[in-house]
């Protein structure tokens, strides 16, 4: 079993109080130009993902508390959970140090791009 924590209003269950709603992080292509959206954008939107073993990034839905979703980082290999976070925000330093691969590669980028967006860069 699953022990699930909802960060915004703090309930707390097992999974079947939750919802699991596959990969964190995943961004709409059309939000800003649906007109110019490729084909590839769109597929990739629809079904490539993230799937490693081991640091994985989940979105989740409060069903049974505030019916909001938000983030959590989980251990895919050993089942346990590293952080909960909000839907818009990322997770801890530490976390995203063990991060591996893609998932490294993403916060990488997403750190550089909110560091040139606080320096005006």
């Amino acid at each position: 079993m699953l022990v699930v924590k909802c960060p915004v209003c703090g309930a707390e269950g097992d999974e079947t109080d939750f919802h699991a709603g596959g990969q964190a992080h995943v961004r709409r292509p059309a939000t800003c130009d649906p007109a110019h959206v490729t084909d590839a954008e769109q597929r990739d939107y629809l079904f490539i993902r993230i799937n490693p073993r081991g640091l994985h990034f989940e979105r989740w839905r409060c069903d049974r508390g505030c019916g909001k979703w938000f983030h959590a980082a989980r251990d895919t290999v050993t089942m346990e959970f590293k952080a909960f976070y909000g839907i818009t925000e990322l997770p801890p330093m530490d976390v995203i140090a063990q991060a591996k691969g893609q998932w490294a590669e993403y916060f990488a980028k997403r750190l550089g791009a909110e560091r040139s967006r606080e320096t005006g860069a």
